[in-house]
Parts: C-alpha cells; sequence; structure tokens
C-alpha cells in the first residue's frame, strides 16, 4: 500500500495528462491543484473532486507557497506536462517549493541545464524524476535481459521504426516550432533513443541520413548495436493494416532479422512509472543525460548528404514486410509462378520472334 502524497500539477488539458491523472489515483494519491493556461480541463473531473485550479501561474505560486506552511497540506510531488521549453523552469519552481518533481520528457530540452538542476536537487534536498515509461514495457525489458545475458561481442544489427501521423494542428501548434519543442527528435524519438541506449549501451557513432518537419532518420553505433532509425507523422508511411483496425501508430524494433513489435502495451505504462518511484526507484537525471544529449546533437548537426534515404527506403520495407509476415511464403510463390510463366511464354513465342526478323531482314 502506497504512502498517501498531495499532488499538484502543471499542464492537465494536454495529450498526455490523463495519464498522469490516472497514475496518481491509481496510486491512492490526492490530486490538491492544478495549473493550465487553458481552461479546458473537465478531464479533472473524471479522477479527483474538488480539484483548485488556476490558468495564472503567479496565482498558482502564491497558492502553493499557503500550502507550503500547512504541514497536512503541504503539496509533496509535482507532477509536470506543460511544453517541453518550460520543463525547466516548472522544474526548478517544484524543487524550490520543496516537492519531488515526476516530469515528462524530456525533463529539458538543452542538456546544458541539467548541471544546475542537480545542483538544485541537492540544495532542496528533493528529487526529479523523468517518465521513461518504455523502460518498463514488458517487451522491452525482455529484450534487455536477452541481451544483457546472450551478447558475445558481435553487436546486433538493429531497425527501429517508430510512425504515428499526426494532423496539420501538430505544426502550428508549440510541437511544431523546434525551439519549444526540441524538433522531432525530442518528440517522437527520446523514449527510444533512451531505450535503444538502456538496451545497448552508449552512443559511440551517430549520422543524421534525414531530416524535415515531418520525418528525421538516421544510423548509430551503440555498444552492443548498429542501429537505423526512422520516425515520422506521415499518415502515407503508416500500414493499411493499422489504420483498418483504428491505430494510429506503429512501433517496431528488429534485431538481427527478429521483430519485436510494441504498438500495444501503452496504456498503463505511466502508473507503473508512479508504482516504481513510491517503491523506491523511479528514473532520475542521470537516466535521462544520455537521450537528451543525444537529441541535442541531433538537432545542431547536418545531414549526411551521401546517404539521404537509406533510412526512410530501410524503414518502409522493414514496415511492410514485418507487418505482413505471415505473408512472405505466399509472396515468394507468386514470384516463382511468375518468373515460371514468364519463361514458358518466351519458349513459346521465341522461335516465332526470330523467324520473323530473320524474314525481315531477308527482304531488306
Amino acid at each position: 500500500m502506497f504512502m498517501n502524497k498531495n499532488f499538484a500539477i502543471i499542464g492537465c488539458a494536454g495529450f498526455v495528462a490523463p495519464r498522469h491523472l490516472k497514475a496518481i489515483k491509481d496510486t491512492d494519491n490526492n490530486l490538491v491543484v492544478a495549473l493550465d493556461k487553458n481552461d479546458s480541463v473537465g478531464i479533472l473531473d473524471k479522477y479527483f473532486d474538488n480539484v483548485d485550479f488556476f490558468t495564472e501561474f503567479e496565482r498558482f505560486d502564491r497558492y502553493i507557497e499557503k500550502l507550503k506552511r500547512e504541514a497536512d497540506n503541504k503539496i509533496d510531488f509535482v507532477t509536470i506536462c506543460s511544453p517541453n521549453y518550460l520543463h525547466d523552469p516548472h522544474i526548478r519552481f517544484a524543487l524550490r517549493a520543496g516537492a519531488d518533481v515526476i516530469c515528462e520528457k524530456p525533463l529539458v530540452i538543452n542538456h546544458k541545464n541539467l548541471d544546475d538542476i542537480e545542483k538544485l536537487e541537492k540544495e532542496t534536498g528533493k528529487k526529479v524524476y523523468n517518465v521513461l515509461q518504455l523502460r518498463l514495457h514488458p517487451t522491452i525489458k525482455y529484450l534487455k535481459k536477452k541481451v544483457d545475458e546472450e551478447f558475445n561481442g558481435k553487436k546486433y544489427e538493429v531497425d527501429l521504426s517508430y510512425i504515428t501521423w499526426r494532423g496539420n494542428w501538430y505544426n502550428y501548434s508549440w510541437k511544431g516550432n523546434i525551439t519549444k519543442s526540441g524538433g522531432l527528435a525530442v518528440n517522437l524519438g527520446i523514449h527510444f533513443f533512451d531505450m535503444l541506449i538502456w538496451i545497448f549501451g552508449a552512443v559511440k557513432k551517430y549520422e543524421l541520413y534525414y531530416s524535415d518537419k515531418d520525418v528525421i532518420s538516421g544510423y548509430f553505433e551503440l555498444e552492443k548495436a548498429n542501429v537505423k532509425w526512422f520516425l515520422s507523422t506521415r499518415k502515407k508511411d503508416l500500414s493499411n493494416k493499422f489504420i483498418e483496425k483504428g491505430k494510429n501508430a506503429y512501433r517496431s524494433i528488429i534485431i538481427n532479422g527478429m521483430e519485436f513489435e510494441f504498438s500495444d502495451g501503452f496504456a498503463d505504462l505511466h502508473t507503473e512509472v508512479y508504482k516504481d518511484i513510491f517503491n523506491g526507484g523511479g528514473f532520475g537525471i542521470r537516466d535521462a543525460r544520455p537521450s537528451i544529449e543525444l537529441c541535442y546533437i541531433l538537432r545542431n548537426c547536418e545531414v549526411d548528404q551521401s546517404k539521404p534515404n537509406h533510412c526512410i527506403v530501410s524503414a518502409k520495407i522493414n514496415m511492410n514486410i514485418t507487418t505482413n509476415i505471415s505473408n512472405r511464403k505466399s509472396l515468394v510463390a507468386a514470384y516463382i509462378l511468375a518468373a515460371t510463366l514468364s519463361i514458358l511464354l518466351l519458349t513459346a513465342i521465341l522461335p516465332k520472334i526470330v523467324k520473323f526478323i530473320r524474314n525481315g531482314i531477308t527482304e531488306e
């Protein structure tokens, strides 16, 4: 049984906030107060009664300060689901308010800010936790265990694909502003980069093959693997198989030709993150730093023009093959049949073609 804690949440009108609200409730904790500049936050009522709510940070700050002086009502944790560029100041605010922090990815956009936050952790005695939920996904945990046990010095060959289509709103929002979001590598990639580094070790080499507002792809050499990766928000990159099932996301990792598809199983991972924290675990700044540093590098490096489409083509081919893996034998059989018919057809008409050509030459 978890010890009951008082929570505040910054940012509760966005996409990811309901997962945190559910996690707070599922771990038997209280949500006392919420802050969001938007007031369309009826989702709060689904999980909690009588949550105090503010749209202005100044009033929220004053309220938190008031609660800080009330031993029974002070805020123990601040959950941060604000836009990426606001995570840094909101983390600092929460620590100074005497609360531990649970922050959505990324902790910060610029890895250099992590040093100051670590100092503030020491000054306040409070802790910052990052939501690195893929580390708790059953398939990913299995992969980690398998690699740790079986790695023999020969690097794995890995293809990572994540396609999740987004409408026009995406690039009009703060997510489409690279200075506010950190770009596509952060928005889509940082969880997967963290996962890859966690499983296969530190980055030794990196290459960026393609990058625009909708697609980014590249290559990493890690301690235990060579990784080709592809991230996209374009609907046309998503297989019809998934669209027909009402799914808008495809997540896959192929290791030495074997696919581990993990598009499902994400619903309760935030709750697992919270449980892990309350059980004395959790992922802190040290865990989050490598993927944040990598995203910063990718955002500031140049595309390798010699291989502009390498990963895009690779990801599409892998996706089409792996999502239809049961049809491989049929596809091979069809190719063989087509080739056989072509040979038979040529055998039948080739003598006629030769005769026609010879007659044509004779007449000339």
